[in-house]
């Protein structure tokens, strides 16, 4: 039978469990406790009560069901004596049919994997996406997470248990997210383009950039946009009109970058531009409009990685377009200026595409996390208090090279190890405040040697915090600290600060439509600050905006080929935003 949730909420607590059977691994016992929490608002309201039953366990039972879970292609599936679940799933990634080779590797990695943690490897054969990982992606996340810490890898069993019983438990609902796999899907394919074929990278402008900007367009066309267009700086855009009726209606903002960093991932920004485009979908197949419009942005650029020209897309639309980026070149020698005439863009016209923040009522972007806070914590999404304000330097220090052999270690001026010094005071002050974050991420010695005591090292210091305050109260007490460490150790220092990025607090009423939408699914409301820069700090700038973060894979990672997310969690993206939209407009209709 396909069960429905009102079904589960007025069964018995026998019935009830009796229908939840085989969600977990030979341990039962999770679903059983979860019930306790009946009604549930949702499915996803259900999802979230086991993982705090599982949560609630504690470690030692946490353990024992990770053991009870077989290894994969291994003796349980052999002996055919795997649960008819596991048998489907294990099937289905054809690890029933491994050639020779490959059942040995899996064996070997098996064995070194479990003597290593003291547990079975784990991992949702069924995937992101719920159709399946490929038994070469099965044995690659294999060989790669015996390398992981036994913490890491205890806490990703547990995500992965989960993700199994998620997909269960959309078999015996029949509950399947249509509109999450079609964002999975369009940013797989959109993925295909890239400046190379080694890795995704899709620079500003390229033949790849080029291909993407078309594909988004042919998306926005075909799923029911009224409007789109190209604008001067290569951004697409798509309106979807208000109702008629409503005259001089304002417009609500949205959207993200489609340009990556190099060796990126498939979801930094581009899940932003397809959540809404899903929305439109599904407004434009009911036939209802909105008593505003609704304007999505696939903005050309934000990462600057062909030219030194961040948010250079989202800036113009607040009149921050320097034309001095016109005049940059790239590795190849290519001005901006050039080679976006060669697209047929007008920069001439780039002053005319600057917004009139009175037209619109703000702007609101959905984004992978990318960070580990959502995954640890096995929230699908989280509200987001503040766009962190950030300082960059970079400096040098300089001492004196001497011989590394003859020169005794209370006679030294090390460059290094002041720099050393500096890093571990920016670890130990950033962690006071508890959100603030730096970083030094770039360390060098021009001319090392072996056998020299560092003269000189160059280095770079990033410092971010969610206000602007303490952005500059730990960037001072970092300064102070470097001045001190150089004076003790008899060394100088040369210190340039590079950039100061603004901090962007959320608007509160727009955060408060996010808020709403999340509990609206049955989830809890979780806050976080986002340590990432974002097109929304651009547009801060003139307008309200808020942000909404989606749980990201393999421990939130991301500027990496691991970026992931699952299709489940983008759906929850899209019902929250498409909760947005509906209590906006229920709002302005009062």
């Amino acid at each position: 039978m396909n069960l429905k949730l009102e079904q589960l909420n007025q069964a018995s607590d026998q019935q009830a469990f009796e229908w939840l059977k085989g969600l977990y691994e030979h341990s039962d016992w999770v679903a059983q406790n979860a019930l306790a929490q009946r009604p549930f608002q949702s499915l996803s309201h259900l999802k979230r009560a086991m993982i705090d039953a599982l949560n609630a366990a504690g470690e030692p039972a946490q353990l024992a069901l990770i053991r009870a879970h077989p290894e994969l292609a291994g003796k349980a599936m052999i002996s055919k004596t795997l649960t008819a679940e596991s048998t489907h799933e294990q099937g289905k990634a054809g690890l029933t049919d491994c050639t020779p080779e490959e059942f040995e590797l899996i064996q070997k990695l098996n064995r070194d994997y479990s003597e290593k943690f003291g547990f079975p490897f784990i991992v949702a054969v069924r995937g992101p996406r719920g159709s399946g990982l490929t038994r070469h992606e099965i044995i690659e996340t294999l060989a790669r997470r015996v390398h992981n810490p036994r913490d890491y890898e205890f806490s990703e069993a547990l995500r992965n248990i989960h993700r199994i019983v998620e997909i269960r438990l959309s078999d015996k609902f029949n509950h399947y997210p249509s509109a999450g796999q079609f964002v999975w899907d369009a940013q797989e394919k959109l993925a295909l383009h890239s400046d190379t074929s080694e890795h995704l990278t899709v620079t500003y402008l390229t033949p790849a950039h080029r291909a993407c900007a078309l594909e988004i367009t042919q998306h926005m066309q075909a799923t029911g946009f009224d409007e789109v267009k190209h604008d001067a700086v290569g951004n697409v855009i798509g309106i979807y009109r208000a109702d008629p009726s409503y005259k001089n209606a304002p417009t609500l903002l949205t959207g993200s970058h489609f340009d990556t960093v190099r060796n990126g991932g498939k979801y930094d920004g581009r899940l932003g531009i397809f959540v809404p485009i899903a929305c439109v979908q599904a407004l434009s197949q009911q036939g209802r409009r909105l008593p505003f419009n609704f304007e999505v942005i696939g903005f050309s650029e934000e990462e600057g990685q062909r030219y030194r020209a961040t948010f250079l897309a989202s800036g113009a639309l607040v009149g921050a377009f320097d034309e001095a980026w016109l005049e940059q070149t790239d590795a190849d020698g290519v001005s901006m200026k050039a080679a976006m005439m060669a697209l047929g863009l007008k920069p001439d016209e780039i002053s005319l595409i600057k917004r009139n923040p009175k037209d619109y009522l703000g702007f609101v972007e959905v984004h992978i996390e990318q960070g580990p806070v959502l995954n640890e914590l096995d929230m699908p999404l989280g509200v987001v208090t503040s766009i962190n304000g950030s300082a960059r330097f970079v400096g040098h220090i300089t001492g004196m090279a001497s011989h590394a052999g003859t020169t005794p270690m209370n006679r030294r001026r090390d460059a290094v190890l002041a720099v050393a010094e500096l890093a571990l005071f920016v670890e130990q002050r950033a962690r006071q405040d508890g959100d603030s974050v730096g970083t030094v991420g770039q360390v060098n010695v021009p001319n090392g040697s072996i056998n020299v005591v560092p003269g000189r090292c160059d280095f770079s210091l990033d410092l971010r915090a969610p206000s602007n305050a303490q952005r500059d109260a730990l960037a001072h007490d970092v300064c102070a600290e470097l001045k001190t460490i150089c004076e003790r150790r008899g060394v100088r220092f040369e210190l340039t600060e590079i950039m100061r990025a603004a901090a962007a607090p959320s608007d509160p009423k727009l955060q408060k439509y996010w808020e709403q939408a999340v509990e609206s699914l049955g989830l809890p409301v979780f806050h976080l600050p986002s340590g990432a820069g974002h097109d929304a700090m651009k547009l801060h700038e003139i307008m309200p905006q808020a942000m909404l973060f989606v749980r990201g894979l393999h421990a939130g990672i991301s500027h990496n080929p691991l970026e992931s997310s699952t299709c489940d969690d983008m759906q929850l993206a899209i019902e929250a935003m498409q909760h947005l939209l509906d209590a906006l407009a229920h709002d302005l209709q009062q």
